[in-house]
């Protein structure tokens, strides 16, 4: 059995995160996925903390398993060559370099596809063209500000803040992904490739106008904009006995459930919380009472009471919790695994499945460079023409 990707050939010039997320997602489905990297490797090597040796922390290992690492020198007309000739033999291009930078390389949509008319080719910017904004650098933080995300904590705590995690990286990738499998579908039907542009700042506002936009929606507005139940300062882990749970009960019959879960019975026919648009207008008295009235029992106890109720409810975890948890262990998300050259690791297994076929366990993510030569010679070039490169200094075969 194999993915749903099997047979398609990914070239991968992106780094850090949101396009080594859309080229792992694709990876993670059966795809060959080459990452070309600079000589000093991906900057996501250096930038995530601690690992067994250089270059190989474990966020670089999560986000690249599977993958095979080309390392060449862009700044040398070889190196681009070389590129070049890779881009000609893949039926996807996904990168995050900023388009003048793709351009000054030859590896533009417009350049690359005049050679290969059935590529896809994948931009990942911060900004869309067309705009007062295309052309900027981003990262994570930028977008998190600019489109929104930090504002809705502003909204809810009155403290503006980032997500603490790279939310727009992770989802425009996922976008991304998503994108390049339309494409390949139409090519499908077509023969044709295309050029996918996707915008960081375009998706990440669109998520939030189209989550908060509410009574600002009509012209003229309605109310402000923000969906206020779901910008509560009280919507979040409920504190029990010994810890947390998260509890979330939306319908008549879960809050009905969960009133009754908590002895309070009578809130059933309260005005303020027997339907659920009374419950909506009175969100900061229902959020109060969910958030301390489980403080006498155990999340276990708690969980098992909600259970029974059909209310829904799950434990709360932490980062380092996650790795224990007995049903991401179960369906195989966690998983022990011994890296050939990184020694003992947990590995995070493909959390998506498709009846037609899965692909195989991935290989633990490649040190720099490990497949180039390998790489190349599947392009066409020679053994010589390899050899030059080597001795140019263009291609790289391991850390610095």
């Amino acid at each position: 059995m194999t993915g749903p990707l099997d047979g398609i050939r990914v070239l991968d010039l992106s780094a850090v995160v949101v396009g080594p997320i859309c080229t792992h997602v694709l990876c993670e489905q059966g795809a060959e996925v080459i990452k070309v990297e600079a000589p000093g490797g991906d900057l996501l090597r250096h930038l995530a903390g601690r690992g067994r040796s250089a270059g190989m922390n474990g966020k670089f290992l999560n986000f690249n398993r599977g993958k095979k690492s080309i390392a060449i020198d862009l700044k040398k007309p070889a190196g681009i060559a070389a590129l070049r000739r890779l881009a000609a033999s893949v039926d996807v291009f996904v990168t995050n370099v900023r388009p003048d930078a793709q351009a000054r390389l030859g590896v533009d949509a417009a350049a690359l596809r005049a050679e290969a008319p059935r590529l896809i080719h994948c931009s990942i910017t911060g900004f869309g063209t067309g705009g007062p904004y295309a052309g900027r650098p981003a990262y994570d933080t930028v977008i998190q500000g600019v489109s929104g995300v930090a504002g809705t904590f502003e909204a809810s705590t009155g403290d503006p803040r980032y997500v603490p995690f790279l939310v727009a990286d992770h989802t425009v990738g996922l976008i991304a992904a998503q994108m390049i499998g339309f494409a390949l579908y139409r090519r499908e039907k077509t023969g044709m490739g295309e050029a996918i542009e996707v915008p960081m700042f375009e998706n990440m506002a669109a998520y939030i106008m189209q989550e908060h936009l509410g009574a600002a929606s009509f012209r003229p507005a309605l109310g402000p904009p923000g969906d206020h139940r779901v910008l509560s300062p009280d919507g979040k882990p409920l504190p029990t006995k010994d810890g947390f749970i998260c509890v979330s009960a939306n319908t008549d019959a879960q809050a009905h459930g969960f009133f009754d879960a908590i002895g309070r019975p009578e809130l059933k026919v309260d005005p303020r919380f027997a339907k659920v648009a009374q419950r909506v207008q009175h969100t900061k008295e229902y959020f109060r009472i969910r958030a301390t009235s489980l403080g006498a029992r155990t999340t276990a106890e708690w969980l098992e009471i909600f259970d029974r109720a059909d209310v829904p409810a799950s434990p709360y975890n932490t980062i380092g919790s996650l790795i224990d948890d007995p049903h991401l262990r179960a369906v195989g998300m966690v998983r022990e695994e011994d890296h050939p050259t990184e020694g003992a690791t947990w590995a995070i297994g493909a959390p998506n499945r498709f009846s037609g076929g899965v692909a195989a366990d991935r290989a633990p993510a490649p040190r720099l460079g490990a497949d180039g030569a390998a790489v190349l010679a599947e392009a066409g070039l020679t053994p010589d023409e390899i050899d030059r490169l080597r001795a140019e200094g263009v291609l790289i075969e391991g850390m610095p």
